[in-house]
């Protein structure tokens, strides 16, 4: 290890030591004292007051739903507790000299009480349960069980849904979901389509968790309301309004690998109309590390900032009015170790080095008439100044959204009318950017969510937009909902999406300069047709017992799929429309347990078959495994006040970009296995501390493999011969053929590692 290294263990090992050491003190030290967990018969409640009637003793619990009353005085008390949206509790108790009692508590919904609000299937808030579309929801507590830098990596538990780091080198990637390619998900922040093609992986990095609400998911075609990207799902991340959010908020951790990240959160009353939520997120890692010895960085060195912020106004009638922004800069480098920044761009050291600008802005505002109109818009602007070895990527891409709905209840008739207008300009230095890609689309939708009967409905609609390029594109959907029970609902969905495409703006092996980029025709729109059968189950026990069961089946079939051919030639990227069928379809299932006793845990399973079939050859798709595992195992030991979660996720073998026949590199991954524990510890007020390791088993992709970098020892190709055709010709130096490929990867490089955090919250 290096001495900073050496430093940041003995750092992080002086800081355990004292937590434990607190943690010892502190459970001889008590008095009497009341603890336990609120429920309300499906899961904890976070942030309900508990007090002592006619007493200044309280608290509140925290977002697993344990309070603890600590220096309870001998006596005889009215233990009260009181939470908006459920009926007060009430209970007499009495307690003894140092006594400890453990009061569990099962708190009654109101008739106003909704379970969680979900928004992105319908563009409407309804509850979970009555959504027509099967939506995934996320909170930040679930962030919480493996902290993590961004989004981007924490989204690796989430069952069908997987992070995919592209490149060796730069480290930057995309998220799949249910096996579908990055460009195929679609990001919003509070609904609105900010994120896409140049800024997907940056639209999952610096939200604070504490100004998160919920992060939203829903997989299948979504463009007869979102448009083109959101094709084979979207992940829409919904912040905090001000009554949810913290008066401030803090969250700082560091690992063993010399990785710090900073978040900050908060909320600021500015008169009485109007408040003002600020967050802002750093992460750095300037620590040089090759654990697998090719002499290139196992980890990019990374050092971003991003200021988020979002404005509240107060309106007669509780009409909606709020705008947000947010700034983003990084500076990433990743290479030869021996690479500084005056060899940026030359041919001596190889390095590729990523400077991003970007700033967003989103608002919504409800119009002051009496029927409910909706508007709602956005803007980003993005510039990337970069270099892979020697081969320049400089771009920007400018994304304008607004969009105007009705939303109109008739009789069994839950109408949704919208028209949308989206601004797209792309330019940057390649050659297959002639000029720079400027377009304006119009969009009209409606939708329309009949009650057929008491537990069904029915929600048919259809979006229409207008592309100079590609003219008219409709996009209709349906959605059955039947719910059998309270506790039984079956959806069927089916639905149709489109995507236009920008090269470049998706996939960086295309610009490493290891390979040529051929296009070889005027790509057309992809389009998709997906069927989605989902079965929800909710499980109530006796005992407080509360699980659920969410199980589906999905098929998508594309047409015009355009996906980067690495096989045909060794040494070339060919982009061309398929010429025949591209087919995502499998099986998923989560199964969620929560237990009175503080146990909880979840699992989730996906098998899945994605293959391109082409002149009557049939192939599984590059990097896409073939099932998936996730799980979390979380249990609070109340009398520590330390909680425990282990997670992990498993992958299937997945088929990998090799150089051909020749190459000595597996053709497909092994299955592997990134495996987490944490605790945490929350004795003291407003605070948490929390440490554990991430991948407990060590694993990294180069097991198994001669090395994963190709021919790393000649970034630039200067010792290899080719032939009069451009094929590379074996030689003693080159034995097997090879030029200088970081295109092979599809796990992360870092290895098992430490890491200590504080959390700091003020309600």
């Amino acid at each position: 290890m290096t001495e900073k290294q050496n430093l940041i263990w003995k750092k992080l090992v002086y800081l355990l030591t004292g937590v434990f050491c607190f943690v010892s003190f502190s459970v001889q030290a008590q008095k009497s004292e009341v603890q336990g967990v609120i429920l309300d018969n499906r899961e904890p409640v976070p942030f309900a007051n508990v007090y002592l009637e006619g007493t200044t003793l309280g608290t509140s619990s925290d977002e697993e739903g344990i309070y603890v009353l600590k220096n309870i005085p001998e006596g005889k008390y009215k233990l009260k507790v009181t939470v908006l949206g459920y009926n007060d509790f009430s209970k007499s108790i009495s307690i003894g000299a140092n006594e400890k009692l453990n009061i569990p508590i099962k708190l009654t919904a109101t008739s106003e009480q909704l379970e969680e609000m979900v928004v992105t299937g319908t563009l409407k808030a309804v509850s979970r349960s009555e959504s027509p579309v099967p939506v995934e929801v996320y909170s930040p507590t679930f962030l919480k069980k493996n902290p993590t830098a961004s989004i981007f990596e924490a989204l690796q538990n989430v069952n069908g849904v997987r992070p995919q780091i592209n490149c060796n080198v730069c480290n930057t990637g995309d998220i799949h979901i249910n096996g579908l390619e990055g460009p195929y998900t679609l990001v919003l922040i509070d609904g609105m389509p900010i994120v896409s093609g140049l800024g997907t992986v940056y639209g999952l990095s610096g939200i604070p968790n504490s100004l998160i609400e919920q992060i939203e998911i829903v997989k299948g075609p979504a463009s007869s309301l979102y448009g083109s990207e959101a094709v084979g799902g979207l992940i829409n991340i919904i912040t905090k309004n001000s009554l949810e959010a913290p008066d401030f908020a803090a969250d700082a951790f560091l690992t063993g690998w010399g990785e710090y990240n900073l978040d900050l959160g908060g909320k600021i009353n500015i008169g009485k109309k109007t408040d003002l939520l600020l967050g802002v997120n750093y992460f750095n890692y300037d620590e040089i590390i090759d654990n697998n010895g090719d002499n290139f960085t196992d980890l990019t060195l990374q050092d971003r900032i991003s200021v988020f912020q979002k404005w509240s106004f107060q309106r007669k009638e509780n009409r909606i009015f709020s705008l947000a922004g947010r700034f983003f800069y990084e500076d990433r480098w990743g290479g030869e170790l021996q690479w500084t920044p005056e060899f940026r761009g030359g041919d001596e050291i190889y390095g590729e080095s990523i400077y991003t600008r970007r700033w967003e802005v989103l608002g919504k505002y409800q119009l002051p008439v009496k029927e409910k109109l909706l508007l709602s818009f956005s803007y980003n602007d993005h510039a990337q100044n970069s270099v892979y070895g020697n081969v320049p990527y400089l771009a920007d891409q400018r994304i304008g959204f607004t969009q105007l709905t009705w939303d109109k209840k008739v009789g069994k008739h839950d109408v949704l009318v919208g028209s949308a207008l989206r601004y797209n300009y792309y330019d940057d230095n390649t050659t297959a950017t002639v000029s720079a890609d400027e377009v304006v689309i119009p969009s009209l939708f409606v939708q329309d969510e009949i009650s057929l009967a008491k537990k069904h409905s029915l929600l048919v609609g259809v979006r229409y937009d207008y592309d100079t390029r590609h003219g008219n594109i409709f996009t209709p959907r349906t959605a059955y909902r039947w719910k059998m029970t309270d506790n039984d609902i079956l959806r069927l969905n089916a639905g149709t999406g489109f995507r236009v495409v920008n090269l470049f703006t998706e996939d960086h092996a295309a610009l490493t300069g290891a390979r040529d980029v051929i296009v070889t025709e005027a790509l057309e729109p992809e389009r998709s047709f997906n069927v989605n059968l989902n079965y929800l189950k909710k499980i109530y026990g006796d005992n407080g017992t509360f699980a659920t069961i969410d199980a589906s089946v999905f098929y998508t079939n594309f047409s015009n799929a355009i996906l980067p051919d690495y096989d045909t030639n060794p040494n070339q990227i060919i982009y061309d429309n398929l010429n025949g069928t591209s087919i995502s379809q499998g099986i998923s299932a989560n199964i969620d347990a929560v237990f009175p006793s503080g146990f909880k845990f979840s699992l989730g399973a996906t098998l899945q078959d994605v293959r391109q079939t082409e002149n009557g050859v049939s192939r599984r798709q590059i990097l896409t495994e073939s099932y998936t595992g996730t799980w979390n195992f979380g249990y609070n030991f109340r009398n520590l006040k330390l909680s425990v979660d282990y997670t992990g996720n498993l992958y299937g073998p997945m088929r990998l970009p090799t150089l051909g026949e020749n190459d000595p590199r597996s053709d497909f991954s092994p299955v592997w296995s990134i495996q987490n524990i944490q605790f945490t510890y929350k004795g003291l007020d407003n605070f948490e501390f929390y440490g554990g390791i991430k991948n407990l088993l060590d694993w990294t992709p180069n097991r198994g493999n001669p090395f994963i970098i190709a021919r790393a020892d000649d970034p630039f190709d200067k010792n290899v011969t080719f032939d009069s055709n451009g094929d590379v010709v074996a030689t003693a130096d080159n034995p097997n053929a090879l030029t200088f490929d970081p295109s092979y990867v599809y796990g992360p490089n870092q290895g098992i590692r430490g890491f200590f955090g504080l959390r700091y919250r003020i309600n």
